[in-house]
């Protein structure tokens, strides 16, 4: 299958990252099946892309009729609705083995046969995921960075099994939906993550033992190392949940102790405080997800 084909695709999530990816791609000109765990949760999903849209129409930045063909293109539906249409589904759940595992082995089972099967994952091994179907060699890495429709980047990851004709059709979707590509082999955190998450971790750990406060580390963050956000921002914007669960892959299956998660990132997400989607962690953030000034 090349990327001229792949004219529809599932995807498995309508969380943050979820939604990103069916935008960029509905924008693309492809159809868009999203699904989540109800069909409730999936039109939510449909109705905050509509919602981004419109912003963007009220800027002056996209034209109302562009709005309402890419809104044409995206149809929700729920979990475990016949995905047999779609050229290639990608799984945008939450970073957890179990629950990816589960995805994989229901939508392997709807999808038509040459369909690819691609996982947005920040760290949980292609090769192991692609093992659980009945299609090793059309399992893939599709990594794309938060948030998916301003971020250029686009991770592709090669488990073992993967061919080079699913790794070609998938790279070139990728520059289609207008991103840069890097390529990572399967392993632990891949490429970006296995160098970001010990950049948190550490600014954490600098909270943790009074080194500075988080509005200090981040400023010199962005003013010292020319970041366009700081470390403990853009964790906050990830989920702190996900950078918690990012590294423990990273601990658990390196075994190095720079991976390891600092005890104040475990209270925090204990806490439920998961950064700007539940409205608190290193920051406190309002309705609107923007950062109250205390």
């Amino acid at each position: 299958m090349s990327s001229e084909t792949i004219q529809r695709i599932a995807v498995i999530g309508a969380g943050q990252m979820g939604r990103g990816i069916a935008q960029v791609a509905a924008t693309t000109g492809l159809e868009v099946l999203l699904s989540d765990a109800s069909l409730e949760l999936a039109t939510k999903g449909r109705d905050s892309i509509a919602s981004v849209l419109g912003r963007l129409v009220e800027k002056g930045k996209l034209t109302e009729e562009a709005r309402a063909q890419t809104m044409e293109r995206i149809r929700p539906v729920a979990s475990g609705a016949d995905l047999g249409e779609c050229d290639l589904a990608v799984e945008a759940a939450t970073e957890r083995f179990d629950t990816k595992i589960a995805i994989f082995k229901a939508t392997d089972a709807s999808l038509k046969k040459g369909a690819i099967l691609a996982s947005n994952t920040s760290s949980i091994s292609i090769t192991k995921l692609a093992a659980a179907t009945s299609r090793p060699e059309r399992v893939i890495g599709m990594h794309f960075m938060n948030p998916v429709p301003l971020m250029k980047l686009v991770e592709i990851v090669k488990g073992i099994q993967t061919s080079a004709a699913t790794y070609e059709a998938t790279r070139n979707l990728a520059i289609k939906m207008g991103k840069t590509v890097v390529t990572s082999n399967d392993a632990p955190g891949f490429m970006v993550n296995r160098i970001l998450i010990p950049m948190l971790c550490e600014a954490c750990f600098a909270v943790q033992e009074g080194v500075g406060t988080a509005e200090d580390i981040d400023t010199g963050a962005k003013l010292g190392l020319n970041h366009p956000m700081g470390p403990l921002e853009l964790a906050d914007l990830i989920g702190l949940d996900t950078v918690l669960a990012i590294a423990n892959v990273l601990y658990d299956e390196i075994g190095d102790s720079k991976y390891r998660a600092p005890v104040l990132l475990k209270n925090l997400v204990a806490a439920g405080w998961l950064g700007k989607k539940s409205g608190r962690g290193f920051y406190k953030y309002d309705d609107k997800g923007q950062k109250v000034v205390s």
